[in-house]
């Protein structure tokens, strides 16, 4: 009798709720990001993550659950419009707090958020990385800003680094694949600059040359600057750089003579200009 009312409480799942076959031929590679887009059943093209036990399936842009909360676009959205009405309500921002439940929504949201743009970035979808990650880093700055509690006004702030790093080597990625070696180098180094201005605000500029971060756009700036064309003036420079460490004097001595010549070139039509 007992197994009969377990029978009816617990029906059996219908087989084609198993996901096997989905994951059929795309295996979990450990210490890999395995992501692809498919289509979704109402056309629209969703993106999946592979884990190792299933996979997270993402919507490409709004909330990647496809969830709306309160009617918004997200919490923080919705958290925002909140603000607009207090501000509009009092004429003043003051008073208006965010509660530790409230705030853990928008963590919550914002982890949904890191899984799309670490999924983009692997796909090279360079523009909603750009995206994502600076709603996040808007989070960051509206819990630090309005968080009721200590706590949920600092508890982010240690991946702001990070979320700054794939911000700028996805701002850096769309000119460098366009060959504007000049323009991806400004990006890595306006994202190097707000890492600094980051560890700077919380007084541990020590570790901005510790960061693991800051290494990786180094390593980024390097590979665009071998792509960058080398200055003739400049060139001439290291030669004689090494030149003169090798003691090899009569070659220094002619590189200098070049190197006159070349800037007195450079300065010639200047100088006629002024006159």
């Amino acid at each position: 009798m007992q197994d009969e009312q377990s029978k009816s409480k617990n029906p059996p799942i219908p087989s084609h709720k198993d996901i096997t076959p989905i994951l059929k031929g795309w295996d979990y590679e450990p210490g890999t990001i395995n992501v692809r887009k498919v289509t979704g059943h109402d056309g629209s093209i969703k993106l999946q993550m592979r884990l190792d036990l299933g996979l997270l399936q993402m919507e490409m842009t709004g909330r990647p659950d496809g969830a709306r909360p309160h009617g918004s676009e997200s919490f923080l959205d919705h958290f925002e419009k909140l603000l607009a009405e207090h501000q509009s309500r009092h004429g003043t921002e003051i008073g208006f707090a965010l509660d530790h439940n409230q705030c853990q929504l928008l963590r919550e949201e914002a982890a949904m958020y890191y899984y799309r743009y670490l999924s983009l970035f692997v796909l090279e979808e360079f523009p909603g990385v750009i995206r994502d990650t600076a709603r996040t880093l808007r989070v960051l700055d509206f819990c630090g800003k309005y968080a009721a509690d200590e706590h949920d006004r600092v508890v982010l702030e240690h991946y702001r680094p990070y979320i700054l790093m794939m911000n700028a080597r996805a701002r850096a990625n769309i000119p460098f694949k366009e060959q504007k070696y000049g323009d991806a180098l400004k990006a890595v180094d306006t994202g190097l600059a707000h890492i600094r201005e980051f560890f700077t605000s919380v007084g541990q500029e020590q570790l901005f040359g510790r960061s693991e971060e800051v290494r990786v756009l180094k390593r980024f700036a390097k590979e665009i600057r071998r792509k960058l064309p080398v200055d003739p003036l400049e060139k001439l420079h290291r030669k004689l750089a090494r030149a003169i460490k090798a003691e090899e004097y009569e070659d220094a001595a002619r590189l200098r003579d070049k190197i006159a010549a070349m800037e007195q070139s450079e300065t010639t039509p200047s100088a006629r200009k002024v006159k």
